[in-house]
């Protein structure tokens, strides 16, 4: 499976402190294991929570995940 990053996602990530990063990084390799949920009142978009941490991501095909956003937990349902 291929993993690509929005240019909001890559902004996020480079604000992060290493050690989140790597935490990070492990949680996205692991899709689709891990506590991923659908989002309600949205078709494409689900959410794999690391910790304290949402990563908001859809499959734009079968074979890849785009990582839309990733955000602190308060944070990532707004707007959405």
């Amino acid at each position: 499976m291929t993993i690509e990053y929005s240019k909001q996602a890559v902004k996020d990530i480079s604000r992060l402190d290493s050690i989140t990063k790597v935490r990070i990084k492990k949680g996205i390799e692991g899709i689709p294991k891990g506590d991923i949920k659908k989002l309600r009142g949205h078709n494409e978009l689900y959410r794999l929570r690391v910790g304290f941490w949402r990563i908001l991501f859809t499959y734009p095909n079968n074979k890849t995940v785009l990582i839309e956003e990733i955000s602190p937990r308060g944070e990532a349902y707004k707007g959405v």
